[in-house]
């Protein structure tokens, strides 16, 4: 995945990753300390087994007593109580901390992404970001909660059975001890290499679902293309990337765990027919040989498990280091010094001064400049132009989206650049071109510009943008849920919704892009005189490629391959004869002589 141009990645190929998961954990160490003291109380039961399991073999069948098989039946009764009770503590306190640490991971992580600017996501793609918050943090979920105690676990079992043995029988030990080395050779050498196919997993496992968001999301344009069998094709070959990059990182970890399990488990054959020639020559006893092998299959089991998880850690590691990739990534909007803050309430003044502006996804291309005109407080100022012009993008820097290459814009005579970008947008509504509905009910898509407003004054908002007509027709009004993107609403009905929004946002600055082009004649009309009630007093720039919108505006930029090519009135500009003229012709005239009251009849109130 492309990273903004700031952003430096981690280092690879080892297991730092995962200590950056620390400041995550802290908060819950009493949690995770209750979890470890569980973990030796269950993992020294275990190992005292093996104690109790050479005193009934030697002194219990030795004696012939049975009442000491009643005492080593109650003994390990208890201890097996306790067991149960510890792993208990040591699996809830543990999958516990790992629900937590990783809610507050992906709050983390989807938070600091919300920060960074549209440039990022100019060249990320949502479907990968999607799979890292989910996929990826569930793998470290699996780690934290599980796969951490139990490494430990048999970790310490293994210390403690290798202590025992080498009490029972300091020789046998010592071929134990040869076997563990020739047990961590694979573990080591093949344990990065498993890393590194883990991480090219989830990249490939990122690219299903980023085909899968981007094809589902347009699935009507899929259809009306009739595109289905292409997408199903490129479905299935990002599938089988993934399947091939899977298999492939689980071959490779089955070596590992089988070629550690052969070695343990040859070990432990070899182990007890040593010793159980040492039976015979009387050297160690039948209770002393049965609690070594017991010993030596924790060994040999704690190794097999130990190498399975290890896997499983290192692909976590791969997991952290593509979440840590996005809370590394700074935003590219840096508050310059020394800061400014806007008043409570902007006038809304606007001033471009001489601004030069490249889209960071197309550096090489100037998209803007050198760019210079004011706005004043409360005036309404039109934007038009071919296509390319450069309209939107300055709507995108009022909006602190991008940082000009030169030049400056200001607000109520404030460098917008010592301005943070959260601070800046409270003072600019924007109703864009394609209406964004989301996946809520009326009310809640309509109150996302102030989210605090009663629905009263929703409602109200919703009757000025002649929104009510169909929303009190929908089934359950105002509570009616929208459907994803607003599936359930016709294109007008979005973009009435959407004007809703800016009108109770309330702000001094209106951005209108394109804000009538999805209505029809009738609701364009009513919507153009609610939009007129709602510039009075209220800086509005307008963006409109129907020129008889904006006929009535204060004053018209006319704008061309990124500058200004004329500014004038409606009239002014068509008797210049100019650009404006020439795309009033187009529109309504074809190529017939244009005079000033010729659009006289497409005019909006």
């Amino acid at each position: 995945m492309a990273m903004s141009p700031s952003f430096v990645p981690p280092p690879k190929g080892d297991l730092a990753q995962l200590a950056r998961l620390g400041r995550f954990l802290i908060p819950h160490r009493r949690r995770i300390a209750g979890a470890l003291a569980a973990l030796v109380v269950a993992a020294s039961c275990v190992l005292a087994l093996g104690q109790g399991l050479r005193y009934v073999i030697d002194a219990g069948f030795g004696s012939g007593d049975p009442k000491l098989l009643n005492a080593a039946l109650a003994g390990v009764v208890a201890i097996s109580a306790v067991l149960a009770g510890a792993t208990w503590a040591r699996f809830y306190l543990m999958m516990s901390v790992g629900e937590r640490v990783i809610a507050d991971l992906r709050r983390a992580v989807y938070g600091h992404v919300l920060n960074l600017s549209p440039a990022f996501f100019d060249a990320a793609r949502t479907g990968d970001l999607a799979s890292r918050l989910t996929n990826d943090s569930e793998q470290i979920r699996q780690v934290i909660g599980f796969g951490f105690s139990m490494f430990l676990r048999n970790g310490l079992m293994m210390i403690g059975a290798l202590a025992l043995l080498f009490a029972t029988s300091p020789k046998l030990a010592a071929l134990i001890v040869l076997g563990v080395p020739a047990t961590l050779v694979p573990i080591l050498l093949m344990g990065r290499r498993v890393r590194r196919l883990s991480r090219v997993n989830q990249d490939r496992v990122g690219d299903v679902s980023a085909y899968i968001d981007e094809s589902l999301h347009e699935i009507r344009t899929v259809q009306a293309y009739r595109h289905e069998d292409r997408a199903r094709e490129h479905f299935g070959e990002a599938a089988e990337a993934a399947f091939a990059a899977g298999v492939h990182r689980i071959r490779v970890k089955a070596w590992l765990i089988s070629l550690v399990m052969l070695i343990g488990f040859c070990a432990v054959g070899v182990i007890l027919w040593i010793g159980g020639h040492d039976v015979f020559a009387g050297r160690m006893t039948a209770g002393e040989l049965s609690a070594f092998v017991f010993y030596a299959a924790i060994v040999a089991s704690g190794a097999g498990t130990v190498s399975e998880v290890w896997g499983e850690i290192q692909r976590a590691a791969g997991a952290t280091e593509r979440l840590m990739e996005l809370l590394d990534t700074r935003p590219a909007l840096d508050v310059a010094q020394p800061p400014l803050r806007l008043p409570s309430r902007v006038t809304g003044a606007i001033r471009f001064d001489e601004v030069v502006f490249a889209y960071p996804s197309r550096p090489e291309t100037i998209a803007l400049g050198p760019l210079s005109f004011s706005v004043d407080p409360g005036e309404r100022v039109a934007l038009v132009g071919p296509s390319g012009a450069g309209k939107s993008t300055i709507f995108a820097l009022i909006l602190r989206f991008y940082d000009p290459r030169s030049g400056r814009v200001l607000m109520d005579g404030a460098d917008i650049r010592h301005c943070e970008p959260r601070e800046l947008r409270r003072a600019v509504a924007l109703v864009p071109q394609d209406p964004v509905i989301f996946a809520a009910n009326v009310t809640d898509n309509v109150r996302f510009g102030r989210p605090e407003a009663s629905f009263h004054e929703v409602r109200e908002a919703c009757a000025a943008a002649n929104a009510l007509e169909f929303i009190d027709r929908l089934p359950q009004g105002f509570d009616t849920d929208l459907g994803e993107r607003g599936v359930k609403l016709s294109g007008g009905q979005r973009q009435r919704i959407s004007i809703a929004r800016a009108i109770l946002a309330d702000r001094p600055i209106l951005l209108l892009d394109e804000a009538t082009s999805s209505l029809d004649a009738e609701s364009e009309r009513q919507v153009g005189a609610a939009l007129a009630r709602l510039a009075r007093g209220r800086t509005t720039l307008v963006i409109a490629h129907r020129l008889a919108t904006v006929r009535n505006a204060g004053r018209i930029i006319v704008m061309d391959r990124g500058r200004i090519h004329a500014v004038g009135a409606h009239n002014e500009l068509l008797r210049a004869d100019g650009l404006y003229a020439h795309l009033a012709r187009l529109q309504f005239l074809g190529d017939r002589p244009l005079t000033e009251g010729a659009l006289g009849k497409w005019s909006v109130p």
